[in-house]
């Protein structure tokens, strides 16, 4: 009876092994994840196959489609006219004309809704962060940073941390903005970028600075800051970066790019390079395609694993998901939906997701195993949206 109780077991254990080699080999992953190769043609799966309502599952689609982002698609003038208040704004990098509405939802990896144009590459503004947030993670898991609270003048000597103030910032105020760093950076003034809304020039540049780590104020010049200190860290452009060690292992396509300002370059070890933008609030930022996105908001979904690689790790992904002291709803440059003053009713407090100006948005809810892009949806409509969309699950 043991004899045959042990083949027993031992007929099972090869079934397993030999199902989840012939998985790998599918890209399917042991959570039944479908990870695309690249130049292929991404998968789709009816919802009624993950029990979802297809009518509902399609009225989130025709609400995203019916509410395309209001400004103009020539996104020059939509930068001018939406920063229209701040002082000495000006486009410092590239811009482009954008398509319309468009998206990709993915259950387990499929597909199984998109909507417009999924190959157009347009700019995607703060979604940026999320990406710059994901290379300061390749600096710690490479050991180039030892520890996100060490203070970021032990790896730049150039002057941009020095001062009673600068010089206690460290790498985690950066990802969670809120070093409140004071200076000056290809040409944009700190107090300059979303001052407040009352108050003069001489108030806002005269301001008592806040304690690092103490408080959150969305502010593009030390973004764009923080790009440039993992420059001198890395040596190497940024974008090389990325591509290397992400958006290559994903197969992601050939036509992302990674745009720094026209002023923004750099001597490194007797090579010019191009200090990047951590979005488009002046121009440049990542210009990138909705079907990228989905690659990388996939890669998020299953903690940062593609099929059986680790390219980012884990224990980053935990980091920078985890909300900041000085805002719960923010981690390393990701929104949380935490309860707290940027909570989307009706959704789990554990969906996460990058955003930028003009409705571009990557969602991820590791609880349903989905991953939401939408490009150029009115931004105040993202929560009616998101909760059509799960009406349908």
């Amino acid at each position: 009876m043991r004899k045959q109780y042990q083949y027993s077991v031992n007929t099972r254990l090869c079934f397993l092994v030999f199902f989840s080699f012939s998985l790998s080999i599918l890209g399917v992953n042991a959570q039944n994840y479908y990870f695309p190769e690249r130049n292929v043609v991404w998968q789709n799966k009816s919802p009624e196959e993950y029990n979802i309502d297809s009518a509902k599952l399609a009225a989130a689609v025709d609400f995203a489609k019916e509410n395309e982002y209001s400004g103009s698609k020539d996104l020059r003038i939509a930068i001018l006219e939406g920063f229209a208040s701040e002082p000495f704004h000006e486009i410092l990098g590239p811009t482009k004309k954008r398509g319309g509405p468009a998206g990709m939802i993915l259950k387990n990896g499929y597909i199984i809704a998109q909507w417009g144009d999924i190959k157009q590459v347009d700019m995607t503004f703060s979604v940026t962060k999320s990406y710059l947030s994901t290379i300061a993670g390749l600096a710690v898991d490479d050991h180039l940073i030892a520890n996100v609270t060490d203070k970021v003048s032990q790896y730049l000597w150039d002057g941009s941390f020095q001062g009673a103030h600068n010089s206690k910032i460290t790498w985690d105020h950066l990802l969670t903005q809120s070093s409140d760093w004071s200076g000056t950076l290809w040409g944009g003034h700190d107090w300059a970028d979303r001052p407040p809304r009352e108050g003069t020039i001489d108030d806002w540049k005269n301001r008592t600075l806040k304690e690092p780590g103490t408080n959150f104020e969305y502010n593009d010049v030390r973004v764009n800051l923080l790009a440039y200190a993992l420059l001198q860290v890395f040596r190497k452009p940024l974008p090389v970066i990325l591509k290397d060690k992400i958006m290559d292992p994903i197969g992601a396509s050939t036509t992302w790019r990674w745009h720094g300002y026209d002023n923004a370059w750099v001597n490194i070890d007797g090579l010019n390079m191009q200090s990047v933008t951590g979005g488009g609030h002046s121009g440049g930022g990542l210009f990138i395609s909705t079907e990228d996105h989905a690659r990388f908001g996939l890669l998020f979904l299953n903690n940062g694993k593609w099929n059986d690689s680790q390219l980012i790790s884990e224990k980053w992904i935990e980091k920078a998901i985890t909300p900041s002291n000085a805002n719960v709803n923010y981690g390393y440059m990701w929104w949380l939906n935490e309860n707290g003053p940027r909570h989307w009713e009706e959704i789990s407090e554990t969906v996460y997701y990058a955003a930028g100006f003009g409705g571009n948005y990557i969602v991820i809810d590791k609880e349903k195993d989905l991953v939401v892009i939408t490009r150029w949806l009115e931004p105040s409509k993202i929560e009616e949206f998101l909760n059509i969309l799960y009406q349908s699950l």
